[in-house]
This record gives C-alpha cells, sequence and structure tokens, in this order.
C-alpha cells in the first residue's frame, strides 16, 4: 500500500485503484471488496474514491465516489435520487428558544408528514392527505418533465409524487433545530426523492440489469449494471435521474418554508432565516470535467467540495454536525463525506442497545426515545470527529452544530 497525503491507495488486480480517506475510521471488509467490484468495471475513469464514512451499501459502497466515462450505473445512484441535506442559519439567538422544547417538536411533526405506513395498511402517513397550495404551486413547476417521463415509463405514473413534495420520509431523515458555537439557531434537514425517486431508481436498476443479461456483460455484482451512452434507456435514465434530483431539492426547500413557518406560531419573536443556506445533494449524478475528461460523477453518499463551495456533513442524533467549505481536492473528485457513516446495521443496533442507552446517548436533546428509532441511536454511526479529521484535506470546517430538537421520520 503506497501512502500519499491524507489517503491511502489500494491498488485492485484487473482495475482501477481505490483511494481511501479512511485513517483512524474503522472499515468493514465487505465494503472494501465493493469498492474493488465498483473499481474493476471497464467504464471506470482513473480510481474510485472512498470518503470517511464509507460503509456497505447495496452493489456499490455508500461513501464512493465513481466517475465513469460515457456510462452511468443506476444502482450506484441508488433508490434514494437527490437524497441530501439542507440548512439554514436564523437571527435567533438560544437564549430565545423556550425552555421547555416540547411543544416546538409537536408543532414540527404535526405539520410535516413523516414516516412511512406499509402499504397495506391503508393511508400513508408520510404523504399529504391534500396537499397545501405551497406544495401545489412546486409541483406545477415539476409536472410537465414528470408527465414526459411517465410516458416512455408508465409505471412511473402510480407513485407518491405530488403528495410526497415537502415530506420527510423514514430513516435516517431527520429535521433538526440546532445551535452553533456562537450561540445562532440553525434549521436543519435531511430527505430525498421519496417514493418517485425510490421508484425511478428501482425501475431502471432493472432495465440495467436486463442490458447487461442482453450484451452479457461479465459483471463483479449485477448491481453495478450499468448503460453506455447510446443504450436504448440511457437517455431516459439521464432525463429520470435529472428530474429526481430536482424533486429532491424542491422537496428540501418546500420543507425548510413550512419548519420557518411552524417555528414562527411557537416562537413569538420575530426573526430572519437564509441568513447563511446550503442545500446539497449527496445521493446524485452529473456531468463534471475531471483530470482533462468530461465524466459522470456518482456521488453515492458522498457530497460536492469544489473550491469555496459549502456543504453540510450531519453527525448522529446526539452528535455534532458541521457546515463545511470545499478545499477542491482534486484525488477525491472535489468530494466529501455525507456524513459519519454507519458502523452497523440498523438490525444489529436493535439487538444490541436499549431504549435506555438511545435515551442517555441522547441527552439534552429534544427528540423521540422509544424503541422504534433505536437504530438511529449515535453509537450505531462512526465517531463524527474521526471521520472529520480524517478529510481535513477535503473541507474546512465554518461552523459547528449541535441539535436541540430531532424530529425522526
Amino acid at each position: 500500500m503506497e501512502t500519499l497525503k491524507n489517503y491511502d491507495t489500494e491498488i485492485i488486480e484487473g482495475g482501477v485503484p481505490v483511494k481511501m480517506w479512511t485513517r483512524g475510521v474503522p472499515v468493514e471488509a465487505e465494503a472494501k471488496q465493493q469498492l474493488a467490484n465498483a473499481a474493476r468495471l471497464p467504464v471506470v475513469f482513473k480510481h474510485v474514491a472512498a470518503m470517511p464514512d464509507v460503509h456497505l451499501g447495496i452493489g456499490a459502497t455508500v461513501g464512493s465516489v465513481i466517475p465513469t466515462l460515457r456510462a452511468i450505473i443506476p444502482a450506484a445512484v441508488g433508490v434514494d435520487i437527490g437524497c441530501g441535506m439542507m440548512a439554514c442559519k436564523t437571527t435567533l439567538r438560544a437564549e430565545d428558544l423556550p425552555d421547555n422544547l416540547g411543544p416546538l417538536r409537536a408543532a414540527i411533526e404535526r405539520s410535516v408528514p413523516h414516516g412511512s405506513t406499509p402499504r397495506h395498511r391503508g393511508r400513508d402517513q408520510g404523504s399529504w392527505e391534500n396537499p397545501p397550495e405551497t406544495v401545489d404551486q412546486v409541483w406545477a413547476t415539476l409536472v410537465d418533465e414528470f408527465d414526459a417521463l411517465c410516458e416512455l415509463h408508465p409505471r412511473l405514473k402510480n407513485t407518491n409524487n405530488r403528495k410526497h413534495l415537502g415530506t420527510l420520509g423514514g430513516g435516517n431523515h431527520f429535521i433538526e433545530v440546532c445551535l452553533d458555537e456562537a450561540g445562532a439557531v440553525w434549521f436543519m434537514l435531511h430527505s430525498g426523492s421519496r417514493g418517485v425517486g425510490n421508484a425511478i431508481g428501482t425501475h431502471f436498476i432493472e432495465l440495467a440489469k436486463k442490458d447487461a443479461e442482453q450484451h452479457q456483460r461479465n459483471l463483479p455484482d449485477q448491481d453495478l449494471a450499468y448503460f453506455e451512452e447510446g443504450a436504448q434507456y440511457f437517455g431516459d435514465y439521464v432525463r429520470g435521474v435529472g428530474w429526481a434530483q430536482k424533486f429532491a431539492a424542491r422537496n428540501r426547500e418546500v420543507m425548510m418554508t413550512n419548519l420557518i413557518a411552524t417555528v414562527r406560531q411557537v416562537i413569538a419573536k420575530p426573526f430572519e432565516t437564509h441568513v447563511e443556506a446550503v442545500n446539497c445533494h449527496h445521493n446524485y449524478v452529473q456531468q463534471e470535467r475531471h483530470f482533462g475528461e468530461d465524466v459522470f460523477v456518482t456521488r453515492k453518499g458522498a457530497v460536492s467540495a469544489k473550491r469555496g463551495q459549502m456543504g453540510i456533513i450531519p453527525g448522529s442524533m446526539g452528535a455534532r454536525s458541521f457546515i463545511v467549505r470545499g478545499l477542491g481536492n482534486p484525488e477525491s473528485f472535489d468530494s466529501c463525506s455525507h456524513g459519519a457513516g454507519r458502523v452497523m446495521s440498523r438490525t444489529k443496533a436493535k439487538k444490541l442497545f436499549s431504549v435506555a442507552d438511545h435515551a442517555k446517548a441522547t441527552e439534552g436533546v429534544e427528540c423521540r426515545k422509544d424503541a422504534d428509532v433505536i437504530d438511529e441511536i449515535p453509537m450505531a454511526y462512526k465517531d463524527i470527529d474521526a471521520v472529520m479529521a480524517a478529510q481535513k484535506d477535503l473541507v474546512e470546517v465554518v461552523h459547528t452544530l449541535k441539535q436541540v430538537v430531532c424530529v425522526k421520520g
């Protein structure tokens, strides 16, 4: 293993190298195997970059940056297309918040649909029954492109689309009220393209697998099936994934507007927002220029960190989060981590930890402390400080946030 700068290079037999920003953080063997699998694809350009929060995913590793030449791997983007973060600073101060934050959390939970309901159990609690006018106004800017996509792929039509715009979802998606190092109040949220993005991702992953079978591609993992430029569905996927990424960014904006309006109902003091604001994807693909080539860069659990570009790296419930500025490191394809990264599966976390453990780990945070959120306990994640230390050549910290209210899906 050759050592350079702040990363280590793994030489992959039959593939491109993997550059790993993982010093001081654990990486499971299965995640390393997935990185090697991706590195062996003939369409991968230059090298694969692994961020410090890297961990096992489906097909492609979460926390990886995969540049491809004239091809895209739909499963590397995944099904939560455009998942990402939004944060905005307000003119409120810590002392402006009420002593009891319970009513504030309850008000947010009432105003933003969150969580999910299994299909056979009736209406999805994570969607609007009747979307408010603000949602419909934004949906009007998305619907024509969506209808055109549905004409080509009719199965995308009957998905939760308009009714999911401005909603949170479940799992590790959250809404938080945070304080920065100077006592300023921030609002932060984490969500993506919801049901419709999942449907688009799933549909094209299936088509890519069929395409790979047709061309008898020898893939190290079927989930790494790719479309090459000129393939039957390549253009459709580019349109579909681009639309889902746009939906995801709008979803966060609608939710943030709703969140601000809700806080204004609870806190009487007038305040301004968007003093500083960031809205960034961390599961997406886009065309960029690196090392003299135009390539498709897939960031699966990674954030764009071009020089001077602002980004968000959240910790877990009960850990600190960071507003960062990119340093534009070409070796990472101008990228950084998207969070702390899991060290164990949700199932394992539920077996290992109790409600009492979770309550202790989230002391001082107004949040759910029941059995259904144990899989999001801070101990299920890597140490965010170690993750930040491992990528000091990728980003610089501008603000450090600590949550005081956390709403989980």
